[in-house]
C-alpha cells in the first residue's frame, strides 16, 4: 500500500503517461535527496533508472515515496528575512520620520481634546 495521499496525481491518475517535465522534476528531486544524504549511491541509481523506465505515473510511486513530498512553500512569510541584517543581529535605531511624528502629535492632540471636553462637561 502506498503512503501517498489519494489526491496525489500518482495515485489518482496512475495510468496517465509520464511527461518529460515530470521526469525532469523527479530527477531534480532525486539529485537533491542524494546531495542531502537521503539516498546512497545504489538507491540513487535505482531511482533514476525507475524514472527513465516508467511509462505511467503509477510506476513512479516508489520514486516519489523515496525522495519525499514536495514542499508546498519554500519559506514561510513569518520566517522570511526582509532587512539587510543577519538573523539575530540588532537593527540600527531609526529616527522618527515626519509621518510618524505627525501621527503621534495627532493622537496626543486628540486625547487632550477629549480630556478637555470631559472636564468641561463635568464642571
Amino acid at each position: 500500500m502506498s503512503n501517498l495521499p489519494v489526491p496525489s496525481r500518482y495515485r489518482s491518475t496512475p495510468d496517465k503517461p509520464v511527461s518529460d517535465q515530470e521526469r525532469e522534476d523527479l530527477t531534480a528531486r532525486i539529485n537533491e535527496a542524494y546531495t542531502d544524504g537521503k539516498l546512497d549511491d545504489e538507491q540513487y541509481h535505482a531511482q533514476l533508472d525507475r524514472v527513465f523506465a516508467a511509462r505511467t505515473l503509477g510506476e513512479l510511486v516508489p520514486v516519489v515515496e523515496a525522495v519525499g513530498a514536495v514542499p508546498t512553500y519554500k519559506e514561510p512569510d513569518i520566517v522570511a528575512q526582509t532587512g539587510t541584517n543577519a538573523p539575530g543581529e540588532l537593527a540600527e535605531i531609526r529616527q522618527p520620520g515626519g509621518r510618524a511624528a505627525l501621527t503621534v502629535l495627532a493622537v496626543a492632540g486628540g486625547a487632550i481634546l477629549v480630556l478637555l471636553v470631559l472636564l468641561l462637561l463635568l464642571f
